[in-house]
């Protein structure tokens, strides 16, 4: 065998099989990092503007004239100062006071970064403030993504404009949550590939018995079909391998039985056209009584072949759908009927009905009356002439408790030995020792063929003398192959 290209081994079974749990546990992590992400830079955003919206009421609370009762601020840079005296920012907060239009006062702490040197930004806050609208918007900066708030200041008796603003950096605020979000994406990317590897080496071995089924169908050919799936576990994949190995020997049983049968026809039809053309061959035109002689053996060796043909056609069809059509009939009516036929097959033997069973059953009628036939024809050919025959059928029960009917012809001819009992009904196979078949060694092959197409069998029962062949037939519905209703 080559080795498997690599496009092959992209489009296995175990490739797919990773892929998509690797593509579904991406989705997973990707979607569960994502969501919290969100969650948490949401939350992160409502602190914010939370404390903006402190600091409009704590810049309202000083205009008030704060806790002590102060007198209020008389001009809008005594507030401006005030503000920035008593509102210290935030760790990732800078703040301005602007007094007309110019930034004025700054804090007196440390800051982060410092708006008031942003002129963009400045001019921006200027433009969108006026005297009574407070502001609070985001905007990207020389110092980066800023959420602001800009708070319009007016003090009666005094003509100059203030406005106070308070920033908050986003990108800082955000910045511990974005380092564990990107720790987070390393371990999910380690993750899946663990995963991958993992998933790999367990996916290879889930699927090494499909591998095994392969290899072995591989070396199954059409003149060896013995090779079997070893069964190792009990899980699906082993279901499998019994299904297959059942399979397997279901086709080597067909094809030995069609290697038999070939042969075994091949051998048969050997008889009668040797016959006939040895005939042929010595035929004298000029002597009448020869060339009517010859003629006779031919036709009669022609119609043993076209018996021969017939049987083996009827036995090829017997395995296939619609070959016998289930009907309810009465045994008792079908046993009278082939009674009576029977007794046609010959007039040297007392023919006796013994039994008849009161059941009725699913069969088919014609089928079961060329079956059971065929047998009373072998006892007839067996039995000594003047010697009894009996025919009759009974209600019964098989080895598993199932309600069956028996049909049955018995004979008083030399019986068959033990050791052929068995085989009697394998295609061309003859019982010796006085019971020697001069026909086409099908008739019991076809006899079991019907049975087994209603779901039931044959068998011989047989001492020194005498012998008994039985039909025996499942009074249920249930169909097997080669069976409609």
């Amino acid at each position: 065998m080559t080795p498997p290209r690599i496009a092959d081994a992209v489009k296995s079974v175990r490739a797919r099989i990773l892929a998509s749990i690797l593509l579904v546990a991406t989705l997973g992590m990707t979607m569960a990092g994502a969501t919290a992400y969100l969650v948490q830079r949401e939350r992160v955003l409502h602190t914010i503007d939370e404390r903006l919206t402190l600091t409009v009421e704590g810049l309202q609370f000083i205009a008030d004239g704060g806790e002590s009762g102060d007198e209020f601020p008389a001009t809008v840079d005594e507030l401006l100062t005030l503000a920035m005296q008593r509102v210290l920012p935030d760790t990732n907060e800078s703040t301005v006071g602007i007094i007309n239009d110019v930034p004025a006062y700054i804090p007196s702490s440390n800051v982060a970064f410092r708006i008031d040197q942003d002129d963009e930004f400045i001019e921006q806050v200027v433009r969108e403030a006026d005297d009574e609208k407070i502001v609070i918007g985001t905007t990207a900066s020389d110092s980066g993504v800023l959420r602001y708030v800009a708070i319009p200041i007016a003090v009666e008796g005094d003509a100059a404009t203030g406005i106070y603003v308070s920033a908050y950096n986003l990108e800082s605020e955000l910045a511990t949550m974005t380092d564990a979000f990107r720790s987070y994406a390393l371990i999910a990317l380690i993750s899946l590939l663990v995963l991958g590897v993992v998933g790999w080496i367990v996916a290879g071995r889930l699927l090494a018995p499909i591998r095994t089924l392969r290899d072995t169908a591989d070396r199954i050919t059409g003149t060896d079909l013995s090779k079997r799936i070893p069964v190792v576990g009990n899980d699906d994949v082993t279901d499998l391998t019994h299904t297959v190995n059942g399979m397997l020997e279901r086709l080597e049983h067909g094809f030995l039985s069609q290697r038999r049968l070939l042969d075994d026809v091949g051998h048969e039809l050997k008889t009668p056209i040797t016959i006939v053309r040895g005939h042929l061959e010595l035929l004298d035109p000029e002597h009448p009584d020869e060339l009517t002689q010859t003629r006779e053996i031919a036709i009669d060796e022609l119609d043993r072949l076209n018996t021969l043909v017939s049987d083996i056609a009827l036995l090829a069809k017997s395995h296939t759908p619609g070959f016998v059509h289930l009907k309810s009939t009465a045994i008792d009516e079908l046993t009278t009927s082939v009674f009576a036929k029977a007794r046609m097959l010959s007039a040297n033997h007392e023919w006796t009905l013994i039994e008849r069973a009161e059941a009725h059953a699913a069969i088919d009628g014609q089928r079961v009356t060329q079956a059971w036939l065929q047998l009373a024809e072998n006892a007839a050919k067996y039995a000594p002439p003047g010697s009894s025959i009996q025919i009759g059928s009974a209600s019964a029960s098989d080895a598993n408790g199932r309600a069956v009917i028996d049909l049955w012809v018995s004979d008083h001819g030399p019986g068959i030995p033990q050791e052929q009992i068995e085989r009697i009904f394998d295609r061309f196979t003859r019982a010796d020792e006085g019971r020697g078949i001069e026909g086409s060694g099908l008739g019991l092959s076809i006899v079991a063929a019907i049975s087994q197409a209603h779901g039931g069998e044959a068998f011989a029962k047989s001492g020194v003398v005498g012998t008994r062949v039985t039909i025996r037939l499942p009074r249920s519905t249930r169909a097997p192959r080669g069976r409609t209703k």
